[in-house]
């Protein structure tokens, strides 16, 4: 088995299979991870994270408590569960060495809130989950991401976009100075006055039956929710990444096209996520 040690973290069993079925091997995300930390712990920093790890023959799970036996150097943040009833440890990745450290755990998706640690009320931005009836093509996303693109220029506001790296897109708004219930508030009125300029395009419908297929406008995703970070791989065959795409360039994207694997060309040495 191929090992490797950077940033004084061991790094084992690199060219071993990451997880069933996902066509990769360990080494594969460990070098995404690396070559994308300048742009990745940015995102990661300073939140509470909630990581998806895979490991062969067992089905991914998603863990928030920091892994028994984690180095005394790796940070965590005390946070009350409320589905485990307990408190657990997260941890804040905040530099390379413990972005290095994850991925020798096979921790692949990245998951953060709105908020830093320490500072729970104060969320920095609010989200929009666009996701497509089952069979649609992506093409009804983008247009769907143009409507919310429209809603936002109404309001005098711009966001960002990504793929995320499954199906459906997120747009992303930065916010700075709201109470959590307003961030609330206005990413429900920014779904509806989005879904409202085509509602035979666009639902804020929450249960699946009633959206009739129709791309579905998530606005839940505020408070404690998590997101999956830009530029962090998602668990599915060839590790496809959550990536940041120009609005300009949203119509010529497809889901999947950027990987582990690809992102070295397909994402260049820029990071727009923070232009």
């Amino acid at each position: 088995m191929v090992d490797d040690e950077r940033d004084g973290v061991r790094l084992t069993s690199l060219d071993a299979p990451l997880g069933d079925g996902l066509e990769v091997t360990k080494g594969d995300l460990v070098e995404h991870l690396d070559a994308n930390a300048f742009r990745l712990v940015p995102q990661l920093a300073g939140r509470p994270l909630s990581v998806k790890r895979v490991r062969p023959g067992q089905e991914p799970f998603m863990q928030r408590n920091v892994a028994k036996g984690a180095p005394e150097w790796v940070r965590t943040v005390p946070v009350w569960s409320y589905g485990a009833n307990r408190e657990v440890h997260q941890v804040l990745c905040d530099d390379r060495r413990t972005l290095l450290w994850l991925a020798n755990q096979r921790a692949v998706e990245f998951h953060v809130p709105f908020f830093v640690a320490g500072a729970e009320a104060e969320p920095t931005g609010i989200v929009l989950d666009l996701d497509p009836p089952e069979g649609a093509d992506f093409g009804v996303v983008v247009q769907a991401a143009e409507l919310v693109r429209r809603a936002l220029a109404d309001a005098g506001l711009a966001g960002a976009v990504k793929t995320s790296g499954s199906k459906g897109v997120h747009v992303v708004v930065p916010v700075r100075g709201v109470r959590p219930e307003d961030a609330a508030a206005a990413t429900r009125a920014l779904a509806a006055r989005a879904a409202a300029l085509d509602p035979d395009l666009a639902t804020t419908a929450y249960i699946r039956e009633d959206r009739h297929g129709r791309v579905f406008l998530d606005s839940t995703r505020s408070g404690s929710s998590t997101i999956v970070a830009a530029y962090s791989p998602r668990i599915r065959p060839g590790l496809p990444v959550s990536a940041p795409v120009a609005w300009e360039d949203l119509p010529s994207v497809r889901p999947g096209d950027v990987t582990v694997r690809t992102a070295p060309e397909r994402l260049g040495d820029g990071d727009p996520w923070t232009a």
